[in-house]
Protein backbone atom coordinates (compact mmCIF):
# COMPACT_ATOMS: atom_id res chain seq x y z
CA UNK A 1 0.00 0.00 0.00
CA UNK A 2 1.30 3.20 -1.02
CA UNK A 3 0.52 5.99 2.02
CA UNK A 4 2.74 7.97 4.70
CA UNK A 5 2.33 6.65 8.28
CA UNK A 6 1.78 9.86 10.56
CA UNK A 7 4.72 9.85 12.22
CA UNK A 8 6.57 28.09 2.92
CA UNK A 9 9.30 28.24 1.67
CA UNK A 10 10.09 31.08 -0.66
CA UNK A 11 10.66 30.05 -4.37
CA UNK A 12 13.24 32.11 -6.21
CA UNK A 13 11.49 34.85 -8.13
CA UNK A 14 9.54 33.55 -11.35
CA UNK A 15 9.62 34.96 -14.67
CA UNK A 16 6.94 33.19 -17.04
CA UNK A 17 8.20 31.93 -19.94
CA UNK A 18 6.85 30.08 -22.84
CA UNK A 19 9.46 27.32 -23.88
CA UNK A 20 7.08 24.65 -23.21
CA UNK A 21 8.40 22.84 -25.94
CA UNK A 22 10.29 19.13 -24.87
CA UNK A 23 13.66 19.44 -22.81
CA UNK A 24 16.98 19.97 -24.31
CA UNK A 25 18.41 16.04 -24.20
CA UNK A 26 20.89 15.18 -21.73
CA UNK A 27 24.50 15.27 -22.97
CA UNK A 28 26.10 12.16 -22.78
CA UNK A 29 27.60 11.93 -19.91
CA UNK A 30 24.71 13.18 -18.13
CA UNK A 31 23.10 10.17 -19.63
CA UNK A 32 25.21 7.68 -18.69
CA UNK A 33 25.43 8.89 -15.31
CA UNK A 34 21.72 8.92 -15.09
CA UNK A 35 21.49 5.65 -16.12
CA UNK A 36 23.66 3.95 -14.31
CA UNK A 37 22.08 5.79 -11.05
CA UNK A 38 18.91 3.99 -11.93
CA UNK A 39 20.58 0.80 -12.05
CA UNK A 40 22.19 1.39 -8.75
CA UNK A 41 25.28 0.41 -10.88
CA UNK A 42 28.78 1.86 -10.71
CA UNK A 43 29.21 0.94 -14.14
CA UNK A 44 32.47 -1.07 -14.00
CA UNK A 45 34.51 2.01 -13.19
CA UNK A 46 32.35 4.52 -14.88
CA UNK A 47 31.22 6.55 -12.43
CA UNK A 48 34.69 6.16 -10.77
CA UNK A 49 35.49 8.27 -14.17
CA UNK A 50 33.36 10.53 -14.15
CA UNK A 51 34.02 11.90 -10.78
CA UNK A 52 37.19 12.56 -11.35
CA UNK A 53 35.97 14.14 -14.60
CA UNK A 54 37.91 17.64 -14.96
CA UNK A 55 33.97 18.73 -15.71
CA UNK A 56 32.63 20.28 -12.08
CA UNK A 57 29.27 20.13 -13.33
CA UNK A 58 30.22 16.10 -14.28
CA UNK A 59 32.35 15.59 -11.60
CA UNK A 60 29.61 17.01 -9.02
CA UNK A 61 26.59 15.05 -10.88
CA UNK A 62 28.73 11.50 -10.64
CA UNK A 63 28.83 12.45 -6.79
CA UNK A 64 25.44 12.19 -6.63
CA UNK A 65 25.07 9.50 -8.71
CA UNK A 66 27.32 7.15 -6.66
CA UNK A 67 25.74 7.99 -3.19
CA UNK A 68 22.34 7.36 -4.88
CA UNK A 69 23.34 3.78 -5.76
CA UNK A 70 23.84 2.94 -2.34
CA UNK A 71 26.66 0.72 -2.85
CA UNK A 72 29.23 0.68 -0.05
CA UNK A 73 32.22 0.25 -2.96
CA UNK A 74 31.19 4.11 -4.28
CA UNK A 75 32.67 4.88 -0.27
CA UNK A 76 36.55 5.31 -1.56
CA UNK A 77 35.22 7.36 -4.79
CA UNK A 78 33.19 9.67 -2.47
CA UNK A 79 36.33 10.16 0.05
CA UNK A 80 38.67 10.99 -2.48
CA UNK A 81 36.75 14.03 -3.18
CA UNK A 82 36.82 15.65 0.11
CA UNK A 83 39.19 17.84 -0.24
CA UNK A 84 38.01 18.49 -3.79
CA UNK A 85 38.88 22.41 -4.17
CA UNK A 86 35.66 22.53 -6.51
CA UNK A 87 33.04 23.22 -4.19
CA UNK A 88 30.09 21.59 -6.02
CA UNK A 89 32.05 18.56 -6.33
CA UNK A 90 33.04 18.52 -2.65
CA UNK A 91 29.34 19.35 -1.74
CA UNK A 92 28.06 16.33 -3.49
CA UNK A 93 30.73 13.78 -2.29
CA UNK A 94 29.96 14.86 1.59
CA UNK A 95 26.26 14.50 0.44
CA UNK A 96 27.07 11.72 -0.85
CA UNK A 97 28.48 10.00 1.65
CA UNK A 98 25.42 10.22 3.96
CA UNK A 99 23.42 8.22 1.93
CA UNK A 100 25.70 5.69 1.77
CA UNK A 101 26.04 6.11 5.59
CA UNK A 102 28.55 3.36 5.87
CA UNK A 103 30.04 4.85 9.06
CA UNK A 104 33.56 4.66 7.61
CA UNK A 105 34.46 8.58 7.28
CA UNK A 106 32.23 9.60 10.35
CA UNK A 107 35.63 11.99 11.94
CA UNK A 108 36.37 13.36 8.03
CA UNK A 109 32.45 14.38 7.98
CA UNK A 110 32.52 15.98 11.17
CA UNK A 111 35.11 18.11 10.20
CA UNK A 112 33.19 19.43 7.12
CA UNK A 113 30.84 21.33 8.99
CA UNK A 114 33.40 23.78 9.29
CA UNK A 115 33.87 23.84 5.93
CA UNK A 116 34.92 27.38 4.04
CA UNK A 117 31.79 26.70 1.59
CA UNK A 118 28.00 26.90 3.22
CA UNK A 119 27.16 24.37 0.68
CA UNK A 120 29.67 21.82 1.78
CA UNK A 121 28.70 22.42 5.15
CA UNK A 122 24.70 21.95 4.50
CA UNK A 123 26.05 18.67 2.70
CA UNK A 124 27.91 17.66 6.16
CA UNK A 125 24.75 18.39 8.32
CA UNK A 126 22.99 16.40 6.28
CA UNK A 127 25.60 13.37 6.19
CA UNK A 128 25.79 13.57 10.13
CA UNK A 129 21.88 13.19 10.64
CA UNK A 130 22.54 9.95 8.07
CA UNK A 131 24.79 8.58 10.35
CA UNK A 132 23.14 9.02 13.34
CA UNK A 133 20.05 7.70 12.24
CA UNK A 134 22.03 5.13 10.92
CA UNK A 135 24.07 4.75 14.13
CA UNK A 136 27.12 4.84 12.80
CA UNK A 137 28.90 7.70 14.65
CA UNK A 138 30.05 5.03 16.79
CA UNK A 139 33.59 7.10 18.71
CA UNK A 140 32.53 10.46 17.62
CA UNK A 141 28.80 10.91 18.59
CA UNK A 142 29.53 13.60 20.81
CA UNK A 143 31.38 15.76 18.67
CA UNK A 144 29.24 15.14 15.62
CA UNK A 145 26.67 16.88 18.02
CA UNK A 146 28.88 19.70 19.24
CA UNK A 147 29.71 20.38 16.24
CA UNK A 148 26.09 20.88 15.21
CA UNK A 149 25.63 22.47 18.50
CA UNK A 150 28.45 25.22 17.21
CA UNK A 151 27.06 25.71 13.74
CA UNK A 152 23.59 26.22 15.27
CA UNK A 153 24.79 28.93 17.73
CA UNK A 154 27.13 30.63 15.65
CA UNK A 155 27.47 29.78 11.84
CA UNK A 156 27.03 33.07 9.45
CA UNK A 157 24.60 31.28 7.17
CA UNK A 158 20.72 31.27 8.24
CA UNK A 159 20.04 28.38 6.33
CA UNK A 160 23.35 26.39 7.65
CA UNK A 161 21.95 27.26 11.50
CA UNK A 162 18.18 25.90 10.04
CA UNK A 163 19.96 22.41 8.90
CA UNK A 164 22.10 22.05 12.28
CA UNK A 165 18.70 22.57 13.96
CA UNK A 166 16.50 19.82 11.96
CA UNK A 167 19.81 17.41 12.27
CA UNK A 168 20.22 17.28 16.27
CA UNK A 169 16.74 15.72 16.44
CA UNK A 170 18.86 12.63 15.61
CA UNK A 171 20.50 12.89 18.81
CA UNK A 172 17.37 13.49 21.38
CA UNK A 173 18.14 9.76 22.39
CA UNK A 174 21.95 10.17 22.90
CA UNK A 175 23.43 10.85 26.03
CA UNK A 176 23.96 14.75 25.41
CA UNK A 177 20.72 15.09 24.37
CA UNK A 178 20.18 17.70 27.14
CA UNK A 179 22.95 20.16 25.25
CA UNK A 180 20.72 19.83 22.29
CA UNK A 181 17.74 20.78 24.03
CA UNK A 182 19.21 23.68 25.47
CA UNK A 183 21.16 24.24 22.71
CA UNK A 184 17.93 24.98 20.01
CA UNK A 185 15.95 26.80 23.09
CA UNK A 186 18.59 29.50 22.94
CA UNK A 187 18.40 29.77 19.03
CA UNK A 188 14.94 29.91 19.09
CA UNK A 189 14.61 32.43 21.78
CA UNK A 190 17.39 34.77 20.58
CA UNK A 191 17.92 34.03 16.74
CA UNK A 192 16.17 36.82 14.79
CA UNK A 193 15.95 34.81 11.36
CA UNK A 194 12.62 33.41 10.95
CA UNK A 195 13.29 30.48 8.78
CA UNK A 196 16.23 29.33 12.09
CA UNK A 197 12.80 29.92 14.17
CA UNK A 198 11.02 27.93 12.22
CA UNK A 199 13.42 24.88 12.39
CA UNK A 200 14.32 25.25 15.63
CA UNK A 201 10.51 25.02 17.20
CA UNK A 202 10.46 21.87 15.00
CA UNK A 203 12.85 20.64 15.57
CA UNK A 204 11.89 20.69 20.15
CA UNK A 205 8.69 19.55 18.62
CA UNK A 206 9.66 16.45 17.54
CA UNK A 207 12.82 16.03 20.23
CA UNK A 208 13.09 17.87 22.78
CA UNK A 209 9.70 19.78 23.99
CA UNK A 210 9.61 18.19 27.75
CA UNK A 211 13.18 19.13 27.95
CA UNK A 212 12.86 22.47 27.16
CA UNK A 213 10.06 23.16 28.81
CA UNK A 214 6.40 24.12 28.99
CA UNK A 215 6.95 27.86 29.34
CA UNK A 216 9.18 27.68 26.27
CA UNK A 217 6.89 25.95 23.87
CA UNK A 218 3.73 28.30 25.78
CA UNK A 219 5.09 31.64 25.04
CA UNK A 220 6.00 30.28 21.17
CA UNK A 221 2.28 29.54 20.82
CA UNK A 222 1.96 33.35 20.33
CA UNK A 223 5.15 33.87 17.71
CA UNK A 224 3.86 36.45 15.05
CA UNK A 225 5.11 33.80 12.20
CA UNK A 226 2.52 30.84 11.45
CA UNK A 227 4.38 28.23 11.26
CA UNK A 228 6.59 28.86 14.62
CA UNK A 229 2.82 28.79 16.24
CA UNK A 230 1.94 25.19 14.30
CA UNK A 231 5.70 23.76 15.21
CA UNK A 232 4.79 25.32 19.23
CA UNK A 233 0.76 23.98 18.86
CA UNK A 234 2.36 20.40 17.90
CA UNK A 235 5.01 20.57 20.63
CA UNK A 236 2.53 21.15 23.40
CA UNK A 237 1.21 17.53 22.78
CA UNK A 238 4.33 16.44 24.23
CA UNK A 239 3.45 17.15 27.67
CA UNK A 240 0.41 14.91 27.46
CA UNK A 241 -1.14 17.41 30.42
CA UNK A 242 -4.69 17.91 29.53
CA UNK A 243 -4.46 20.79 32.08
CA UNK A 244 -2.59 22.81 28.67
CA UNK A 245 -5.22 22.55 26.62
CA UNK A 246 -6.83 26.05 28.05
CA UNK A 247 -3.39 27.41 26.94
CA UNK A 248 -4.25 26.01 22.95
CA UNK A 249 -7.82 26.74 22.83
CA UNK A 250 -7.38 30.28 22.19
CA UNK A 251 -5.84 28.97 18.66
CA UNK A 252 -8.70 27.45 17.21
CA UNK A 253 -9.35 31.10 16.24
CA UNK A 254 -5.98 31.99 15.02
CA UNK A 255 -6.29 34.36 11.43
CA UNK A 256 -4.14 30.66 10.12
CA UNK A 257 -6.07 27.68 8.71
CA UNK A 258 -3.07 25.99 9.16
CA UNK A 259 -2.42 26.87 12.77
CA UNK A 260 -6.63 26.74 13.44
CA UNK A 261 -6.33 23.04 12.38
CA UNK A 262 -3.51 22.03 14.11
CA UNK A 263 -4.99 23.51 17.37
CA UNK A 264 -7.64 21.07 17.20
CA UNK A 265 -5.44 18.07 16.61
CA UNK A 266 -3.68 18.73 19.41
CA UNK A 267 -6.77 19.41 21.34
CA UNK A 268 -7.50 16.04 20.32
CA UNK A 269 -4.76 14.60 21.86
CA UNK A 270 -3.94 16.29 25.63
CA UNK A 271 -7.53 14.67 25.48
CA UNK A 272 -6.10 11.22 25.22
CA UNK A 273 -8.09 10.65 21.50
CA UNK A 274 -6.17 9.83 17.98
CA UNK A 275 -5.50 11.75 15.47
CA UNK A 276 -7.27 12.73 12.45
CA UNK A 277 -6.29 10.51 9.99
CA UNK A 278 -8.64 11.51 6.95
CA UNK A 279 -10.14 14.88 6.77
CA UNK A 280 -13.66 14.47 4.90
CA UNK A 281 -15.65 17.89 6.38
CA UNK A 282 -13.77 20.85 7.62
CA UNK A 283 -14.66 22.41 11.23
CA UNK A 284 -16.39 25.84 11.32
CA UNK A 285 -14.29 27.13 13.90
CA UNK A 286 -11.59 27.34 10.90
CA UNK A 287 -10.62 30.40 9.09
CA UNK A 288 -10.71 29.58 5.73
CA UNK A 289 -8.56 31.71 3.42
CA UNK A 290 -10.27 33.01 0.18
CA UNK A 291 -9.64 31.50 -3.19
CA UNK A 292 -8.30 34.58 -4.82
CA UNK A 293 -9.15 34.95 -9.07
CA UNK A 294 -6.57 33.00 -11.06
CA UNK A 295 -4.39 34.78 -13.30
CA UNK A 296 -2.65 31.92 -14.20
CA UNK A 297 -5.80 30.28 -15.90
CA UNK A 298 -5.89 31.35 -19.25
CA UNK A 299 -2.25 29.61 -20.15
CA UNK A 300 -2.85 26.87 -22.78
CA UNK A 301 -2.39 23.47 -21.48
CA UNK A 302 -0.21 21.21 -23.92
CA UNK A 303 -2.27 18.24 -25.49
CA UNK A 304 -1.71 15.67 -23.55
CA UNK A 305 -1.18 12.17 -25.30
CA UNK A 306 -2.97 9.12 -23.57
CA UNK A 307 -1.63 5.67 -23.66
CA UNK A 308 -0.78 2.59 -21.54
CA UNK A 309 1.46 4.19 -18.48
CA UNK A 310 5.41 2.83 -18.62
CA UNK A 311 8.27 3.67 -16.20
CA UNK A 312 10.13 6.64 -17.13
CA UNK A 313 13.75 6.03 -19.11
CA UNK A 314 16.64 8.11 -18.76
CA UNK A 315 17.31 9.50 -21.85
CA UNK A 316 13.71 10.86 -21.98
CA UNK A 317 14.44 12.50 -18.78
CA UNK A 318 14.44 16.69 -18.94
CA UNK A 319 17.55 17.59 -18.49
CA UNK A 320 18.91 20.63 -16.54
CA UNK A 321 22.52 21.10 -15.02
CA UNK A 322 23.19 21.00 -11.27
CA UNK A 323 25.87 23.21 -9.94
CA UNK A 324 25.56 23.92 -6.00
CA UNK A 325 28.37 26.05 -5.15
CA UNK A 326 26.47 28.11 -2.08
CA UNK A 327 23.98 26.91 0.89
CA UNK A 328 21.34 28.63 -1.47
CA UNK A 329 21.86 26.41 -4.04
CA UNK A 330 23.00 23.45 -2.07
CA UNK A 331 19.11 23.44 -0.81
CA UNK A 332 17.40 25.21 -4.00
CA UNK A 333 15.95 24.16 -7.44
CA UNK A 334 18.42 26.01 -9.87
CA UNK A 335 18.54 29.55 -11.85
CA UNK A 336 16.77 28.15 -15.01
CA UNK A 337 13.39 27.60 -16.72
CA UNK A 338 11.54 24.28 -15.12
CA UNK A 339 8.51 22.35 -15.89
CA UNK A 340 5.50 23.71 -14.28
CA UNK A 341 1.90 21.74 -14.13
CA UNK A 342 -1.81 23.25 -13.44
CA UNK A 343 -3.54 20.51 -11.45
CA UNK A 344 -7.00 21.79 -11.63
CA UNK A 345 -9.31 20.53 -8.53
CA UNK A 346 -12.30 20.49 -8.03
CA UNK A 347 -12.07 23.51 -5.62
CA UNK A 348 -9.77 25.22 -7.90
CA UNK A 349 -6.53 25.06 -9.65
CA UNK A 350 -2.77 24.63 -8.05
CA UNK A 351 0.11 25.40 -9.98
CA UNK A 352 3.22 23.26 -9.00
CA UNK A 353 7.30 24.03 -10.57
CA UNK A 354 8.78 20.67 -10.52
CA UNK A 355 12.93 20.33 -10.05
CA UNK A 356 14.54 17.94 -12.78
CA UNK A 357 17.70 19.16 -12.23
CA UNK A 358 17.26 17.80 -8.40
CA UNK A 359 15.31 14.47 -9.43
CA UNK A 360 15.27 14.24 -13.37
CA UNK A 361 13.66 10.95 -13.59
CA UNK A 362 10.88 11.14 -10.85
CA UNK A 363 10.16 14.45 -12.91
CA UNK A 364 9.46 12.53 -15.99
CA UNK A 365 7.52 10.10 -14.38
CA UNK A 366 5.01 12.20 -13.61
CA UNK A 367 4.97 14.17 -16.66
CA UNK A 368 4.19 11.03 -18.59
CA UNK A 369 1.67 10.07 -15.90
CA UNK A 370 0.06 14.02 -16.29
CA UNK A 371 0.30 14.08 -19.86
CA UNK A 372 -1.30 10.54 -20.52
CA UNK A 373 -4.43 11.70 -18.33
CA UNK A 374 -3.41 9.02 -15.53
CA UNK A 375 -3.97 11.87 -13.17
CA UNK A 376 -7.27 12.78 -14.80
CA UNK A 377 -10.51 12.08 -11.88
CA UNK A 378 -8.25 10.52 -9.26
CA UNK A 379 -9.92 11.10 -5.63
CA UNK A 380 -7.71 13.38 -2.84
CA UNK A 381 -7.63 9.93 -1.09
CA UNK A 382 -6.08 11.18 1.90
CA UNK A 383 -6.06 14.32 3.66
CA UNK A 384 -4.62 14.76 6.69
CA UNK A 385 -4.95 18.19 8.62
CA UNK A 386 -1.99 19.99 9.13
CA UNK A 387 0.03 17.26 7.11
CA UNK A 388 -0.42 16.29 3.84
CA UNK A 389 -2.98 15.94 0.97
CA UNK A 390 -2.35 13.08 -1.10
CA UNK A 391 -3.62 11.84 -4.45
CA UNK A 392 -2.54 9.80 -7.51
CA UNK A 393 -4.19 6.71 -7.39
CA UNK A 394 -7.13 5.95 -9.61
CA UNK A 395 -8.43 3.58 -7.66
CA UNK A 396 -9.01 6.09 -4.84
CA UNK A 397 -8.39 3.98 -2.01
CA UNK A 398 -4.17 4.49 -1.34
CA UNK A 399 -3.60 0.73 -2.91
CA UNK A 400 -3.23 1.88 -6.66
CA UNK A 401 -0.29 2.18 -9.19
CA UNK A 402 0.30 1.84 -12.80
CA UNK A 403 1.92 -1.58 -12.34
CA UNK A 404 5.57 -0.23 -12.10
CA UNK A 405 7.82 1.53 -9.71
CA UNK A 406 10.53 4.18 -9.56
CA UNK A 407 14.13 4.71 -8.21
CA UNK A 408 14.31 7.42 -4.89
CA UNK A 409 16.22 10.22 -5.69
CA UNK A 410 17.09 11.78 -2.29
CA UNK A 411 18.31 15.21 -2.52
CA UNK A 412 18.79 17.85 -0.35
CA UNK A 413 15.37 20.19 -0.76
CA UNK A 414 13.47 19.76 2.60
CA UNK A 415 10.25 18.81 3.30
CA UNK A 416 9.05 22.49 3.88
CA UNK A 417 5.78 23.74 3.38
CA UNK A 418 3.88 22.88 -0.14
CA UNK A 419 6.19 20.72 -1.60
CA UNK A 420 5.59 17.88 -4.47
CA UNK A 421 6.94 14.58 -2.91
CA UNK A 422 6.19 11.04 -4.14
CA UNK A 423 4.69 8.23 -1.71
CA UNK A 424 6.47 5.10 -0.74
CA UNK A 425 5.09 1.64 0.52
CA UNK A 426 5.68 0.74 3.94
CA UNK A 427 7.27 -2.23 5.63
CA UNK A 428 4.60 -4.06 7.62
CA UNK A 429 7.46 -5.62 9.80
CA UNK A 430 9.31 -2.65 10.46
CA UNK A 431 6.57 0.18 9.82
CA UNK A 432 9.48 1.76 7.72
CA UNK A 433 9.36 2.96 3.93
CA UNK A 434 10.50 1.02 1.31
CA UNK A 435 13.35 2.75 -0.90
CA UNK A 436 12.67 2.81 -4.24
CA UNK A 437 9.19 1.84 -4.10
CA UNK A 438 7.41 5.07 -4.98
CA UNK A 439 5.31 4.73 -8.28
CA UNK A 440 2.01 7.23 -9.12
CA UNK A 441 1.48 8.37 -5.47
CA UNK A 442 2.07 11.91 -4.55
CA UNK A 443 1.57 14.64 -1.83
CA UNK A 444 1.65 18.01 -0.99
CA UNK A 445 2.61 18.94 2.30
CA UNK A 446 0.47 21.32 4.19
CA UNK A 447 3.66 22.14 7.09
CA UNK A 448 7.13 21.48 7.50
CA UNK A 449 7.56 17.23 7.46
CA UNK A 450 11.62 17.41 7.84
CA UNK A 451 11.16 13.78 9.59
CA UNK A 452 10.64 12.91 6.14
CA UNK A 453 13.66 14.36 4.42
CA UNK A 454 15.73 11.58 4.49
CA UNK A 455 13.01 9.12 2.79
CA UNK A 456 11.27 11.00 0.14
CA UNK A 457 12.00 12.76 -3.10
CA UNK A 458 10.83 16.37 -3.28
CA UNK A 459 10.24 16.82 -6.90
CA UNK A 460 8.38 20.47 -7.05
CA UNK A 461 6.78 23.09 -4.79
CA UNK A 462 3.67 24.70 -5.14
CA UNK A 463 3.89 28.46 -6.68
CA UNK A 464 0.19 29.13 -6.99
CA UNK A 465 -3.07 28.07 -5.63
CA UNK A 466 -1.76 27.65 -2.17
CA UNK A 467 -5.27 28.88 -0.65
CA UNK A 468 -7.24 25.83 -2.41
CA UNK A 469 -5.15 23.15 -0.92
CA UNK A 470 -7.08 24.55 2.50
CA UNK A 471 -9.97 23.62 1.14
CA UNK A 472 -9.42 20.09 -0.25
CA UNK A 473 -11.37 17.55 1.65
CA UNK A 474 -11.73 13.91 0.75
CA UNK A 475 -14.27 13.68 -1.67
CA UNK A 476 -12.64 16.36 -3.98
CA UNK A 477 -10.98 15.17 -6.68
CA UNK A 478 -8.21 16.16 -9.13
CA UNK A 479 -10.14 17.01 -12.47
CA UNK A 480 -7.01 16.81 -14.80
CA UNK A 481 -2.85 17.46 -14.51
CA UNK A 482 -1.86 19.27 -17.52
CA UNK A 483 1.60 20.97 -18.78
CA UNK A 484 1.67 24.87 -18.82
CA UNK A 485 4.56 27.42 -19.78
CA UNK A 486 7.48 27.01 -18.07
CA UNK A 487 8.68 29.33 -15.16
CA UNK A 488 12.09 30.31 -15.28
CA UNK A 489 13.58 30.34 -11.70
CA UNK A 490 15.99 33.57 -10.80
Amino acid sequence: MLKLRVICSGIATLVVTWTVGAAAAAPQPYLQILTLESKRSLGDGALARRVASPDARIAARAALAIGRTKLPAGEPLLAAHLSDPRIPVRALAVFGLGLLATGENAPALVTKVSDPAGAVRVAAIDAIARYEAAQRLAGVESTAQSALEGALAHDRSPIVRSRAAVALVEFRNAPRAADAAVALSWALRTDCDVELRRHAMWAIYRGFAPAVGVGVVESALHDPDEVVRIEATRAMSRFKDAALADAVRPLLADASWRVAEQAAQTLQALAGKPPTEHWTAIPAFVHLPAIQPDSLAGLPALTKTPGKPSAPQPERAPFLSLFPATAAAMTSPAPAAHPRVRIVTTKGNVYVTLFPEWAPLTVANFLNLAGGGYYDGNRWFRIVPDFVVQTGDPHDDGNGDAGFTIGAEENPLEQRSYVLSMGLNYDDKTNAPIRDSAGTQYYVTLSPQYHLDRDFTVFGAVSGGFAVLAHLIESDRVVRVERIADETLR
